[in-house]
């Protein structure tokens, strides 16, 4: 149970990252990731990659600069622009559903408005999930330019969509429904200098 810790990526790297070893058995049709993420950084970085043999971006979430979030579904983006905070950590969940192609996002657990991308798409397994670096191949890849330095914790994934009190349920690590893996049951590898701290 990782609750009250979070994980800390000290410094720029072209290989510090964070393996989520959840083992997916199902391609998914409908996905909602939730983390919290705490930088300065104003220079792009991946928060959260999710790559198959096929298509390394098959899930990303990306922050290409301080205002905007970006998500990459089977390499199709969506932007999200979001207010500009300093010093504050930032809480931000993403869904997506493949029968209407419909993407939800929140941040700070307050919803934005809906768009879309990717209908009929399907997300397909064997999964490499990481936090920190953006896969450019499967398991690897990385740049330096694009890692992750601060803080992250809180991350959750779903296989469904996430209702507005899921997402806050979520914010607060009492998430319901039960995610396929989350942070009070966080299957992980740390690979390069990352920290577990309270």
């Amino acid at each position: 149970d990782l609750v009250s810790s979070v994980f800390v990526f000290p410094q720029a790297s072209r290989n510090a990252h964070v393996q989520v070893t959840a083992n997916l058995k199902q391609p998914l049709n409908n996905f909602t990731v939730c983390l919290r993420s705490f930088t300065d950084l104003t220079r792009p970085y991946s928060l959260f990659s999710y790559a198959t043999k096929k298509e390394s971006n098959e899930i990303l979430l990306f922050k290409p600069k301080p205002g905007q979030y970006e998500l990459a579904v089977g390499n199709k983006l969506l932007f999200f622009t979001v207010p500009i905070s300093l010093g504050e950590s930032e809480h931000v969940c993403v869904s997506w559903e493949s029968s209407t192609g419909i993407v939800g996002f929140w941040f700070n657990g307050k919803p934005w408005p809906r768009k879309g991308l990717q209908k009929g798409y399907m997300v397909g397994v064997p999964a490499s999930i990481l936090l920190g670096q953006d896969q450019d191949s499967f398991g690897g890849g990385f740049s330096a330019e694009q890692s992750f330095v601060g803080e992250i914790s809180s991350v959750y994934m779903w296989d469904t969509g996430l209702s507005n009190s899921g997402v806050r349920s979520a914010m607060y690590d009492s998430p319901y429904p039960t995610p396929i893996f989350g942070w009070r049951n966080f299957p992980y590898k740390i690979v390069g200098e990352v920290y577990l701290k309270p």
